[in-house]
């Protein structure tokens, strides 16, 4: 059986790695927040759901797959809750029996005695999910979760368990192991065969009369005869040596079932455990319109930073864009009006909408990417052992060896560690290439020759969006289609920290920082 909540046709990988340069797309992105949230204090979601969310998928109809299951969890939250404890319990049994006989796997006997206690165990639950799909299936109308419920009724029904019950039973060796051998040329035993208990003898009480010949013949251990038991029990050994094998694969077989569906499973509780989150937080969740690659497809209502929605105590002020067509978006305008935040939810977005998630938006809806990368600003080395341009550049070329068509790629005030005029040029020959590359590009930056010679060369294939400022200096964190202007209104942080400094004549420079970033 396979669980398939993920893929139609095939399992998540979940032994993947996470792809290289991660860490600064779940720094840059703010990630870990929204990891958190679906986490909700379990690690093992917390696991899944980044091994998911970082593996963006590159197929629209597979998105439209997961949706459609999620849509369907949403709805009935308690039951793919209720698959993934049960899941979590049959893997807890398994680890409590290793406790128990995983010390004594030493002979084919104690493995065969673990691994039918590991098989009792998972037949109970497997009878527990067949009773969640007896009772739920009929709830649900995705094609994920409908093949689900219809596979464990079909292959799970009670004449099976019952088989596999008597089976099980039947291992045990309640009367005793029958095993049939032949001798070879040196009178050693050969050919080992274990048997079903024999029932031919209709009436034993005959042989016990002596009325009829003896069929069977036997002998008595002395009570204290060690080597007589260590032979017996190497004869027992062999003759059961291939049905615990095959008991032991058989509950290594179920084990890897409910390892996959207890991760299939776990990446929609993370998902449930987020959406109550963001609801609660009053932000528009929807499920966004993933579109085939190169069509040119950007667009966005009410779009969210969904880390940001998810630590604000206030309601977040959310973007509409459309960008259609658009392979270049540079986003200009006063400092902390929202150009950074905005950045960070179309990366989000971008990944909440490839792992089959929903996005903290009114709608969304943009091109499949091949894969979403971020070159952020980062502080100054505090070692001295390179400039912070130095850094930039190194960071770069990393990237350069990772992108490739239909990639999506976020800047975000790069190239700022040199003057404005060797900035704009480095930038300019950057994106440039990129866009070559057929590579989606949003930038956010303050170098206005950056952005203005992009204006008057590739106006046709570029939206400049700039953060809103109102005439008495207040912000509005939203952006609005509008040319760069030269100035970034940083006299504003001015006068802002001016004050707050005549308030605060004390603050430590990490005050001053805090104070700046908001």
């Amino acid at each position: 059986m396979k669980a398939h909540l993920l893929y139609p046709d095939r399992d998540f990988d979940f032994g993947a790695p996470l792809p290289p340069g991660h860490e600064d797309l779940v720094s840059d992105l703010e990630l870990g927040i929204v990891l958190q949230a679906m986490a909700d204090g379990d690690k093992f979601l917390h696991e899944t759901c980044a091994k998911v969310l970082l593996a963006p998928v590159r197929d629209a109809e597979a998105i439209r797959y997961r949706q459609a299951i999620l849509t369907d969890c949403i709805a009935r939250p308690a039951v793919i809750r209720d698959i993934y404890a049960l899941a979590t319990a049959a893997l807890a049994d398994r680890s409590h029996f290793w406790g128990l006989y995983g010390a004594r796997y030493q002979t084919p006997s104690s493995n065969l005695s673990g691994a039918l206690s590991h098989l009792e165990s998972y037949t109970a639950r497997l009878r527990q999910l067949r009773k969640i799909a007896d009772s739920h299936a009929g709830e649900f109308r995705s094609k994920g979760l409908a093949t689900l419920f219809a596979v464990l009724q079909e292959q799970l029904d009670d004449e099976y368990l019952a088989e596999v019950a008597a089976h099980l039973k039947r291992l045990r060796f309640r009367d005793g192991v029958l095993i049939s051998a032949e001798l070879a040329a040196d009178n050693t035993g050969v050919n080992f065969v274990l048997r079903a208990p024999s029932s031919t003898a209709r009436y034993p009480w005959r042989e016990w009369l002596r009325i009829d010949p003896r069929s069977s013949y036997g002998f008595t251990l002395a009570p204290r005869d060690d080597a007589g038991g260590r032979i017996l029990e190497d004869l027992t050994g062999r003759g059961v040596n291939l049905v615990a094998n095959a008991a032991a694969q058989s509950a290594d077989h179920i084990a890897g079932y409910f390892t996959m569906l207890r991760a299939e499973a776990g990446f929609y509780v993370g998902c449930l455990n987020l959406h109550d989150q963001l609801t609660a937080s009053e932000s528009p969740v929807t499920f966004p319109d993933p579109a085939a690659p190169e069509t040119g497809t950007f667009s966005c209502a009410g779009l969210r930073d969904a880390a940001l929605a998810l630590r604000s105590p206030d309601p977040v002020v959310g973007n509409d864009v459309t960008a259609n067509g658009k392979t270049l978006v540079i986003i200009t305008g006063a400092n902390s009006g929202g150009k950074s935040t905005f950045l960070r939810s179309v990366g989000q977005a971008q990944l909440m909408m490839q792992c089959g998630l929903f996005t903290a938006a009114a709608s969304y809806t943009a091109d499949v990417a091949a894969g979403v990368f971020t070159h952020f600003i980062r502080a100054e080395d505090a070692s001295m052992t390179s400039g912070r341009l130095d850094d930039e550049l190194r960071r770069m070329s990393v990237l350069a060896g990772r992108l490739g068509p239909h990639c999506l790629m976020l800047f975000n005030e790069s190239f700022a560690g040199t003057n404005e005029r060797e900035g704009s040029e480095i930038g300019y020959q950057v994106v440039s290439a990129l866009l070559d590359a057929r590579i989606r590009v949003l930038f956010v930056t303050h170098r206005y020759d950056f952005a203005e010679r992009f204006r008057r060369q590739h106006a046709a294939t570029t939206l400049f969006l700039r953060a809103e400022r109102r005439p008495d200096g207040q912000r509005k964190f939203k952006l609005a289609v509008n040319d760069p202007l030269p100035t970034s209104f940083g006299e504003d942080l001015y006068y802002r920290l001016g004050g707050w400094l005549e308030e605060n004549p004390r603050c430590s420079p990490h005050d001053r920082e805090d104070f700046l970033a908001l």
